[in-house]
């Protein structure tokens, strides 16, 4: 849930005497940032940039309800400040206004509610037929300047699609003060307050709290906040995060949200596998398997948040608990040795005692010697290991500087003078205009032997298909002297120029892919790479590759 006050908004979609092909939901969160996506944003700013299937780059958010409820979303999905603007512009230079004086009421407001009426009608499940329910997350504070312009469209809202078509929900934090524990309302009260004076009357308040809020503290809400006390929902900290839909469930907040919409079918909802294999099995595993994460951006965990899920699913279904080492790559570096050898020496400890190394990817030169340092290791001491995107590029760098003596390889992205780029810029990118210039979006990789690991985890002969986000690319023209040194490309694009899949022969586990398989990845479904290096890592890979569908557990 967001830590901060939010407006989060559930509307019916269309009329339900009609006749419904199923009941999921489609999200719609708006973000009330200037930025047209998040494409441009650094991970520092705004966390990981999540991948869909189209191309659209988006935040985390849209990847937490992709993996919850295995939605496949789309750029439309996402609703910023930026693309509202951008829209509204471009109708007012066509002339679409008729010589009005275009203002941000009505005219961003209208455009603001014409995108959420038209997104909440296209699936997002693969079924056919429109979704009952739309879920609109508005970021933000309430009463943040920025965010003025979607909570007047929301108000405006309730009353184009009508009384019991749209349920608000408020999420705000319930602070604990003092060694007493005293729970303060104070912020909630006035958050509500403002919410209210703007025309929006939450019918559920979702309250952050360390523990579960008090029954007096609930009452409290209720009789300040004018919400029924068993409509103020205690959002307590739990010990994962599968529990959180438990916990909603155990309070009868999906049964409230159906009533208030008119929505039949509530007593049907059945949590009892999320529980069992989610849940409990999470907090149940004991044998360890440790993973070093060797990347850039390690003192922001969501900057990395997919490949993390992915671990976490690969690891339940391999029945190993997650050991994440995060260890930044410039530690692992000559200079970091010399300035400061205490973390350079604790980063190298690290990595010598992980079960695996997985290195993600990312843009720019800083720590780039530190991860081929990584994938050396790796590749000479048979450590399982995990490339993505720029980890694919840095595992050919490594093979070609050190095995087959190309001395100077290197990226042309890291280094453009160098006499070997092995990795080289992509014919159709853009080095003038950053956002949305990449290779994005799924593409198809064509499998070219299945006689390699990544087939055999794939369960596939032909091809599969897979996410991606790269500038940069595995440069063609040396693929044949390579091959002939002993790496394998055995997934390559339709076009046969582009490399999608390395290996190395001979090795436990030494595999990397020039797409994201972490954005696929589901708690039920997890990424076939993502499980290999965990299976490897917890000496389990063989066995399943020789005919076991899933692990035993």
């Amino acid at each position: 849930m967001p830590s901060a006050s939010h407006a989060r908004t559930t509307s019916r979609t269309h009329d339900l005497t009609t006749s419904r092909t199923h009941d999921l939901t489609t999200f719609h969160p708006a973000d009330p940032y200037l930025n047209v996506d998040a494409g441009t944003m650094s991970p520092f700013e705004h966390g990981e940039v999540f991948v869909l299937d189209d191309g659209g780059e988006a935040d985390l958010d849209l990847g937490n309800y992709e993996r919850f409820l295995d939605l496949s979303l789309s750029k439309d999905n996402n609703l910023t400040t930026g693309k509202i603007y951008s829209s509204v512009i471009e109708r007012e230079r066509k002339g679409d206004y008729l010589g009005k004086t275009v203002q941000v009421v009505p005219h961003i407001t209208d455009a603001i509610q014409d995108w959420i009426e038209r997104v909440a009608h296209v699936p997002v499940d693969g079924k056919d037929g429109c979704p009952d329910v739309c879920v609109i997350e508005l970021g933000g504070t309430v009463g943040d300047i920025e965010s003025m312009p979607f909570i007047e469209a929301l108000r405006q809202f309730q009353f184009r699609v009508g009384a019991g078509n749209m349920c608000v929900i408020h999420v705000s934090l319930v602070p604990v003060i003092g060694v007493v524990g005293e729970e303060k309302t104070k912020p909630t009260q006035h958050s509500v307050a403002t919410l209210r004076s703007l025309g929006l009357n939450p019918h559920l308040l979702a309250c952050r709290s360390q523990s579960p809020l008090g029954d007096a503290t609930k009452e409290k809400l209720a009789l300040f906040c004018h919400v029924p006390a068993e409509q103020v929902l205690t959002m307590h900290d739990v010990s994962n995060i599968w529990r959180v839909p438990l916990v909603l469930e155990e309070q009868g907040a999906h049964s409230t949200i159906c009533n208030i919409l008119g929505l039949k079918g509530a007593d049907r909802i059945n949590m009892s596998r999320w529980k069992s294999f989610l849940a409990e099995r999470w907090d149940s595993l004991t044998e360890t398997v440790t993973i070093a994460m060797v990347g850039k951006y390690t003192d922001l965990s969501d900057a990395y948040l997919s490949i993390n899920k992915a671990l976490q699913h690969a690891c339940l279904t391999a029945s190993r608990k997650l050991k994440l080492e995060w260890i930044e790559a410039g530690y692992l570096e000559g200079e970091a040795e010399a300035s400061d050898p205490e973390e350079y020496e604790s980063a190298w400890s690290r990595v010598r005692g992980a079960d695996g190394i997985l290195v993600p990817g990312g843009f720019g030169g800083r720590g780039t010697e530190g991860k081929i340092l990584a994938a050396k290791y790796a590749r000479e001491n048979n450590k399982p290991y995990l490339g993505i995107c720029l980890g694919m590029q840095i595992a050919v760098i490594e093979f070609a500087r050190n095995v087959m003596g190309w001395e100077n390889a290197n990226s042309a992205e890291i280094d453009p003078a160098t006499p070997t780029p092995v990795v080289v810029f992509m014919p159709e990118g853009s080095k003038t205009h950053l956002g949305g210039t990449m290779r994005l979006g799924t593409r198809r990789t064509i499998l070219q032997t299945v006689d390699c690991i990544a087939a055999k985890l794939y369960q596939a002969e032909q091809y599969i298909d897979e996410r991606h986000r790269h500038r940069y690319e595995v440069n063609p023209e040396l693929v044949p002297q390579l091959e002939e040194g002993g790496l394998r490309f055995v997934g390559k694009d339709e076009t046969g120029e582009r490399m999608e899949i390395v290996e190395l022969s001979g090795h436990k586990y030494y595999v990397a892919a020039q797409f994201h398989p972490e954005f696929k990845s589901r708690p039920f479904k997890p990424s076939p790479l993502f499980l290999g290096l965990i299976l490897a890592a917890a000496g389990k890979l063989d066995k399943h590759l020789s005919g076991h569908a899933t692990p035993l557990v």
